[in-house]
């Protein structure tokens, strides 16, 4: 569903996030399907192709419902208790009024001058820079930023990243967000468990069956040795095609990143200069975060909800983040906003005077010494004191 303006936008977004939960129940049983071939192969691995496919199908059949059962317990897990997920990832807290004073009333203005629900505040100690929003319904929405961003950015900054993260929610995209990284979880923590298992098998006694089963086989007619040779070779393509269809179910819950338009950033930016009317400030906000928002610790999909994310995929096939300089080129053309180009924080600033003074010092020449017996006005390569050996102070006069 193509979007035209915002509240098609929105519209889209909503029947985007239904695709993904039905694509989530498809990618389930494609993985169910892949573990049945490696389970049939285990139990028998002298059959054919055709009995892995056959035996597989009716085992997808018999778990159908399991599956299902599965994958719908664990969207009602993830739609109550994501944000905790989140928090635990991110060592996000909330925090009041009275914690958090100049965050909470900038972020509460904006919502009173658009009547806009106000979202639940958090905070997460690191000095990166970024801020996120998550949640699926008004109860849940909520907004993190992060301690060294709210060090580094001004009020008018802070108000802009507030308004791109407002504009998300009202835009309806953080539910897709959310959608697409819960799909993304499950397919790749079932298709690592299937993997895990399938190393983890002991393929040395499966080989000697093989071998032995081919042994057997020299000692009787040909037609049922070239029967068992089909055996062997049907496990092998079984294995084959279990593996082809484990990653094709990865590289499709990446995809479903693709799902989350490239274009919701650039909307977000332009309704967080629709909310404060300072397309200056969200331009310099993007450009003190550039490359400074990397949470340690913090896994791709939570990475891919933020304001910000330095994390580039294969060719930048799957980033999910125009560049920065896209985003800035696009407020200046369409907001009038003016791009000081990449800026400095303070604090690195502060750092490059401190290593160019100490470079200084060290190539100054050492200080002249000073003391009863030295005159300062001398250089310091001039010879020694000016007193013979016996015209010091203490000696008798003659």
């Amino acid at each position: 569903m193509a979007a035209y303006g915002l509240y098609t936008h929105i519209a889209s977004n909503k029947l985007r996030s239904m695709l993904l939960l039905a694509g989530l129940f498809l990618l389930i049983y494609v993985l169910v399907f892949a573990g049945a071939l490696v389970a049939e192969v285990v139990l028998n691995s002298g059959a054919s192709l055709d009995y892995y496919l056959t035996r597989a199908s009716r085992d997808l059949i018999a778990a159908f419902p399991y599956a299902t059962i599965v994958a719908a317990l664990w969207i009602v897990i993830a739609y109550f208790f994501h944000q905790n997920m989140i928090d635990a990832v991110t060592g996000g807290e909330s925090v009041t009024r009275k914690q958090e004073p100049r965050l909470y009333n900038l972020l509460e203005n904006l919502c009173i001058s658009r009547g806009i629900p106000m979202p639940k505040l958090k905070v997460m100690d690191s000095p990166a820079l970024n801020a996120f929003a998550t949640g699926l319904n008004r109860r849940q929405y909520s907004i993190t930023v992060t301690t060294g961003l709210l060090q580094a950015l001004n009020d008018q900054e802070i108000e802009a990243v507030l308004g791109h993260e407002l504009t998300h929610i009202r835009n309806g995209d953080v539910q897709l967000m959310v959608v697409a990284m819960i799909i993304a979880g499950v397919v790749g923590f079932i298709g690592e468990l299937f993997f895990r298992t399938f190393t983890n098998l002991s393929w040395n006694s499966t080989g000697s069956d093989w071998s032995s089963s081919s042994s057997s086989s020299s000692s009787s007619s040909s037609s049922s040795s070239s029967d068992r040779g089909k055996g062997g070779g049907g496990a092998i393509m079984a294995i084959i095609i279990a593996v082809v269809l484990i990653m094709l179910a990865w590289l499709l819950s990446q995809v479903v990143k693709l799902a989350l338009s490239r274009s919701r950033e650039l909307l977000a930016d332009a309704g967080s200069v629709e909310l404060t009317k300072n397309p200056d400030a969200m331009i310099t906000a993007l450009r003190k975060i550039e490359n400074r928002g990397e949470l340690p610790g913090a896994t791709s999909a939570v990475m891919e909800l933020c304001i910000d994310n330095p994390r580039e995929g294969f060719a930048d096939l799957f980033a999910t983040h125009p560049s920065v300089d896209a985003r800035v080129k696009a407020l200046v053309q369409f907001a009038g906003g003016h791009d000081p180009g990449p800026l400095a924080l303070p604090s690195e600033t502060a750092d490059e005077a401190d290593e160019s003074q100490e470079a200084t010092t060290e190539q100054l020449p050492p200080p002249v010494p000073r003391g009863p017996w030295n005159d300062a006005a001398e250089p310091a390569g001039a010879p020694g004191p000016r007193f013979g050996p016996s015209d010091g102070p203490w000696e008798p006069h003659r």
